[in-house]
C-alpha cells in the first residue's frame, strides 16, 4: 500500500486560490514587501488585493521580496509530519530564489527529527504558473495512484519539457528593477518594443529576441508554440497576466483559433513574481519538447 503524503508547493504557483484547493495542495505563503509593510501573498490575495497591488506599481511604489526560511517549512510541514505522513515539495526555481537551498535544510531537518518520514524537495526550474503546471500534474498522479518516488519521477521528467514565453509590457518598470537602462527603456517605450523571455533549461530567465508591438509579441509566442511541439490534446494551457486580463483573453482566443485548445487555466501573476514581472506581463505555460539551452 502507497504511503500517504501532501504535495506542497509555493504561492508563486500563481494558481487560482478554488483549484489548489480542488487539487489538495498546500501552499507556501511567500512574503513581499511594499511601502515598508510586509505581506503574505496568499494566493486569494488576502492581505493585498492584486489590482492594488499592481496600481501601486504604476504609480511608481517599489516592492521587494524575501525568500522562505528553513524554519518557516518546518512549521508548514510538521503538523503533516506528526501524523506520520510524507512531504513532496515543490520550489520556485533556484536560479530567482535561494529558498530551495532553505527547503533543503529543512527536508534533512525534518528527517532527522521524523525519520520514519521522508520530504523530497524538487528545485522546479520554473515561476509562476510553470509551477503550477507542475503541481496541476503531481496532483492528478497522486489522484491516479502513484507513490511519493514515482511521483516526484514524474514531474522531474516533465520539468525539461516545461515551457515559459513571457512578454513584460512596463520597461520602465524593468529599469526600476535594474535590468534595463534608462534610455533602453524609453526608447522602447516609445517604439512600443516588446522583450521575449524564457526559462532556459537551468530555470534562468533570459531574453531571446524582442518584437515591435503586442499583435507581433502573439504571433511570437505562436511560433514559439509550433516550435517546441505543443499539443491541445492531452494538456490544459496555462496563462499569467499582470493585472492584464483583456490581453490574456485575446491571447487565448488566438491559441484555441490556432490549435483548437479547449481548456484554459488563466489567473493573475501574485505580488512575488509581479514584483518582477511588473504590470501587464503575459505569460504562457505549456509541456512540449525539451525547452531551450542557453
Amino acid at each position: 500500500m502507497t504511503k500517504d503524503y501532501v504535495i506542497v508547493a509555493d504561492s508563486t504557483t500563481d494558481l487560482p486560490p478554488k483549484l489548489a484547493e480542488d487539487l489538495g495542495l498546500v501552499i507556501v505563503p511567500y512574503i513581499f514587501t511594499m511601502e515598508g509593510k510586509d505581506y503574505y501573498n496568499h494566493l486569494d490575495y488576502r492581505e493585498l488585493p492584486v489590482k492594488d497591488f499592481y496600481n501601486m506599481l504604476r504609480d511608481g511604489k517599489m516592492s521587494t521580496t524575501t525568500q522562505v526560511t528553513a524554519h518557516r517549512f518546518m512549521e508548514i510541514w510538521e503538523p503533516f509530519l506528526k501524523e506520520g505522513k510524507d512531504i513532496l515539495y515543490m520550489c520556485l526555481s533556484s536560479e530567482l530564489s535561494k529558498t530551495y537551498d532553505q527547503s533543503l535544510m529543512a527536508a534533512k531537518e525534518a528527517m532527522e527529527a521524523y525519520p520514519d518520514c521522508k520530504v523530497v524537495t524538487i528545485d522546479t526550474k520554473a515561476a509562476s504558473m510553470g509551477q503550477g503546471l507542475l503541481a496541476y500534474y503531481a496532483s492528478k498522479a497522486r489522484d491516479e495512484g502513484k507513490g511519493l518516488e514515482e511521483n516526484a519521477a514524474y514531474i522531474s521528467a516533465l520539468i525539461p519539457r516545461l515551457h515559459h514565453w513571457v512578454v513584460p509590457d512596463d520597461l520602465h518598470h524593468m529599469r526600476r528593477g535594474g535590468r534595463l537602462s534608462g534610455a533602453s527603456a524609453f526608447v522602447g517605450t516609445m517604439l512600443s518594443i516588446k522583450p521575449i523571455l524564457t526559462l532556459i533549461d537551468t530555470g534562468k530567465l533570459v531574453p531571446i529576441s524582442k518584437v515591435r508591438g503586442w499583435s507581433k509579441a502573439m504571433e511570437h509566442i505562436i511560433e514559439r508554440m509550433k516550435e517546441f511541439n505543443f499539443s491541445p490534446v492531452d494538456q490544459p494551457m496555462f496563462i499569467a497576466h499582470g493585472d492584464a486580463l483583456d490581453k490574456a483573453d485575446q491571447l487565448s482566443a488566438q491559441i484555441a483559433s490556432e490549435f483548437g485548445t479547449k481548456e484554459f487555466i488563466v489567473n493573475e501573476i501574485g505580488p512575488v513574481i509581479g514584483t518582477h514581472a511588473g504590470p501587464g506581463t503575459i505569460a504562457i505555460m505549456f509541456i512540449g519538447s525539451e525547452r531551450a539551452k542557453i
